[in-house]
């Protein structure tokens, strides 16, 4: 007891020692990202809010899908991984759809039989059918295109150009099904031994009933022997392809004489149920028409509609095709958002891309609305962003096909190097329309709060604050230092 009265009076000076550890040590962790370790500034050394972990979940011949990881936060799954697909002239990504919501966005396609230095001026193809509202449509895309894919929406996407190596951009925002596969899992329509069809799974008289034919006629659904999810459009992949559509088409026309057979009330209603099915069998038919014959599947669906209740899948939205929201003489910024392309709004994405001069900076600046994730899609730079407790988190050195994301609310800039421009494209958290803070310039919070209390919260007099903030006459985008001299 004596020893306990003799210690006790060290005991809280021991135990506040270890508060203040605990403390410190938390203030240091509390921001790191999970999976992320290191030290140091610049590079990629410690780049936490870089997404450097990638893998290729799709490589054939033909081409191949890459898809980097998003990362968790807050104990929270990823809102959304990014995908790169490239695929080689005249190729098709087979029919198939995944337990994901997809927004595309079209580069520009690679000339394969020019110097790299012409292949900024030129451009690519994409036809794209997809299921939209239980009906078919297919739309050729251009760069610039901007297209939602909703999750369970069978589609497919060919490369029609015969020089250009094609390249989109994809947001993959998983919609949190019970499926084994973190990222995403990808149901095909055709398939073969590499990538099987969905349909190889049934039983074969099951189908045969299903599909009011022959095993051997529907045989050729789960037989399929096509060279993975991303094939050539020519030789025995096509081939096999185009008996695959006469197989199904061989199959309507059967449904087509049995539905002549119901005359009676009875019969009405049974005709009415199989009209059901062979609009679900039609939907097949209609993707592999649109491939392989050029059929004009969407107009042929829209005429057998009732007059008045047309569906009319969303056009692309195009980037290009219209004026920034803001330009000056060291940059541009455009956002689409769900006023520019209602489909967005179902996946509560928006979609921006900012192009800025050598040197230039998009100015210091919060999004007190989403998080946002970006690409750079040509030239190069660096992004710095900052954390809630005022230290620095990153800034690193990226190039064209690294992808960055900021978590809502964190302060970030980005500036291109001093050598050439650097374009980012980029997806934000939410449809709505992006209103960001700036930090920075002739529009910034600073500005707009200019007084005595925000000088007192510096602790400087306000005539020395004002001095230092309304030296940058500019917005939004920033000139070079240099170009800042002058």
């Amino acid at each position: 007891m004596e020893t306990w009265k003799q210690g006790s009076g060290r005991l809280p000076a021991i135990f506040f020692c270890l508060l203040i550890a605990v403390a410190v040590t938390a203030d240091r962790r509390e921001w790191e990202v999970p999976g992320d370790e290191g030290g140091g500034s610049g590079g990629h050394d410690w780049a936490p809010f870089l997404m450097k972990k990638s893998e290729v979940v799709v490589k054939t011949e033909g081409g191949e899908i890459r898809v980097f990881r998003g990362h968790p936060w807050n104990g929270h799954p990823p809102r959304m991984h990014i995908g790169f697909v490239t695929m080689e002239p005249n190729t098709l990504i087979i029919p198939h759809y995944i337990d994901a919501d997809l927004i595309l966005f079209l580069l520009r396609g690679i000339n394969l039989f020019l110097p790299a230095i012409f292949n900024q001026a030129t451009t690519g193809e994409a036809k794209i059918g997809w299921i939209h509202k239980d009906d078919f449509v297919d739309r050729q895309l251009k760069p610039g295109d901007v297209l939602r894919i909703p999750a369970g929406s069978a589609f497919y996407i060919v490369n029609t150009g015969k020089e250009h190596r094609l390249q989109i951009v994809a947001s993959i925002e998983p919609i949190g099904t019970d499926l084994i596969a973190d990222l995403f899992t990808p149901f095909y329509i055709g398939g073969g031994e590499y990538a099987p069809s969905v349909f190889a799974g049934f039983d074969i008289r099951t189908l045969a009933a299903a599909f009011h034919a022959t095993p051997e006629e529907v045989g050729v659904l789960t037989s399929a022997r096509s060279a993975g999810p991303i094939i050539f459009i020519h030789g025995n992949e096509a081939d096999y392809l185009q008996k695959l559509n006469g197989a199904v088409r061989s199959a309507m026309e059967m449904m087509k004489k049995t539905r002549r057979l119901a005359q009676d009330v009875d019969g009405k209603i049974e005709m009415e149920a199989k009209e059901e099915k062979r609009k679900g069998a039609c939907t097949l038919t209609s993707i592999l028409s649109s491939i392989f014959s050029g059929e004009p599947s969407t107009e042929k669906n829209k005429a057998r509609r009732p007059v008045g209740d047309p569906v009319e899948a969303p056009d692309a939205y195009n980037i290009y095709d219209r004026d920034p929201d803001f330009r000056n003489n060291y940059g541009w910024s455009i956002e689409v958002n769900e006023h520019d392309y209602p489909p967005l709004k179902k996946s509560d994405i928006s979609v921006f891309l900012v192009n800025l001069s050598a040197g230039s900076m998009m100015a210091p600046h919060v999004n007190p609305r989403a998080t946002e994730y970006g690409v750079v899609v040509s030239g190069a730079g660096t992004v710095e962003v900052v954390y809630p407790n005022g230290t620095g988190a990153m800034k690193a050195n990226v190039k064209e096909g690294d992808v960055f994301w900021v978590p809502r609310f964190f302060p970030f800039c980005q500036v291109a190097a001093s050598h050439g421009p650097m374009e980012i494209l980029g997806f934000t958290t939410s449809a709505r329309r992006n209103r960001p803070q700036f930090l920075v310039g002739k529009n910034s919070i600073l500005r707009l709060m200019m007084g005595k209390e925000l000088a007192a919260g510096f602790g400087v007099r306000e005539e020395e604050l004002r001095q230092v903030v309304m030296k940058q006459n500019n917005t939004v985008i920033l000139p070079s230092w240099d170009d800042n001299e002058e």
